[in-house]
């Protein structure tokens, strides 16, 4: 049997203000669709972290709405769980509905304890699947007033569970197992140290397929399978994918089926004339972050760089983050602390940006278009 896992696909994201949605709508309808085509999975499994956020945009559920109706035609069970950006109470809106068509939505801790069975050519396995569940969830459902962190809550949960014999049995689930490699693009505080859940919890299972990291890695019995798309600047260069998963005579086996979108995440440093030769020479429309190096403040670096990098999506200035000529000047501590006036500063950006000193002439029309009613 053969099954294919995925996670945090956060439909909606943004990056730097821009919104990947287009590059979703790529990952599902280029790419996953046709994989799903090619493998012939008995199953597709969604770890969680299917939106951005708990009310995501109207084009966001569209795509996802879309998604479904693609699986229901191809009659492959899709299995999916809610992570900590869904909404939990939003996405079971039909839930029990959705599970006859062949699409099992778990949004409540207590669907762990309805597993779904799939059969074929001998083989079943049995899908436990248990959403993100914050303790104080968990210590309502079981009335146990000493859960009071993820570990707890997944060890009192998992303890009901009961391995069904002669089958492989799978947990689906989000969370942040022990010693997992978390990047930028979590939460800290979904990935803290009352967060983590041993590893050992999950020893009754054949296989934990996994949500929330976003780098694809082994956790104990299971894997991560990250997200599809690089979602910050730190995931440059980290290999996506896709799990797919083969369950034979018993033994499981995990494969990573490798993504390349169409637009990478890179950082590109240097000081600017170089970097605008370089994009003149190579111009790319992949996500970029730049790094200045120069000594001094540059004019509208992102108008210059944009015409080559479209994709140009944040810009930083070494000498501005470090105070100008690398010093924490006086005039910055006296901006922070409000003490200093506006003719002053724009003396100072005239100095800096510009390259002239402010005359007399400069700072009687400053003045008048100060007085100036907006």
């Amino acid at each position: 049997m053969l099954f294919l896992h995925t996670a945090d696909w956060h439909l909606g994201k943004a990056l730097f203000g821009h919104s990947l949605l287009e590059d979703q709508r790529w990952f599902l309808e280029a790419h996953f669709l046709p994989l799903i085509d090619r493998e012939h999975p008995d199953a597709v499994v969604l770890a969680g972290d299917i939106f951005d956020r708990q009310i995501p945009p109207v084009e966001a559920v569209a795509l996802f709405d879309s998604f479904l109706r693609a699986m229901a035609a191809r009659h492959v069970p899709l299995i999916a769980i809610t992570g900590n950006h869904d909404s939990a109470a939003r996405l079971s809106l039909g839930a029990s509905l959705l599970r006859g068509a062949g699409v099992v939505l778990a949004t409540r801790p207590e669907d762990l304890y309805t597993p779904y069975m799939l059969e074929k050519d001998g083989e079943r396995v049995c899908f436990y699947t248990l959403p993100y569940c914050e303790p104080v969830a968990a210590r309502a459902l079981l009335g146990d007033a000493d859960i009071r962190t993820a570990d707890d809550a997944f060890r009192a949960l998992l303890a009901k569970i009961v391995p069904a014999p002669d089958a492989c049995n799978v947990l689906v689930t989000h969370c942040f197992a022990a010693g997992g490699q978390a990047g930028a693009s979590e939460n800290p505080a979904f990935v803290g140290p009352t967060s983590q859940v041993g590893l050992d919890c999950f020893a009754p299972f054949d296989y934990v397929a996994l949500g929330h990291l976003h780098g694809a890695q082994k956790a104990g019995p299971g894997r991560y399978a990250g997200s599809p798309l690089a979602y910050s600047f730190d995931e440059e260069g980290q290999q996506k994918g896709v799990t797919r998963v083969t369950v034979e005579q018993g033994e499981v086996r995990a494969e990573v089926l490798p993504i390349k979108p169409p637009r990478a995440v890179r950082r590109v440093r240097g000081e600017f004339e170089a970097l605008l030769s370089q994009a003149k020479a190579a111009p790319s429309e992949d996500y970029l972050f730049a790094t200045l190096t120069d000594p001094m403040p540059v004019y509208q670096p992102v108008d210059r760089l944009r015409p080559y990098w479209p994709n140009l999506l944040s810009v930083a200035s070494e000498c501005l983050l470090a105070g100008g000529q690398g010093e924490d000047t006086a005039l910055r501590r006296a901006m922070r602390r409000r003490r200093v006036d506006d003719e002053t500063v724009f003396a100072e950006f005239l100095r800096q940006i510009c390259g002239t000193e402010a005359t007399d002439a400069d700072r009687v029309l400053f003045r008048a278009a100060s007085k100036e009613e907006p």
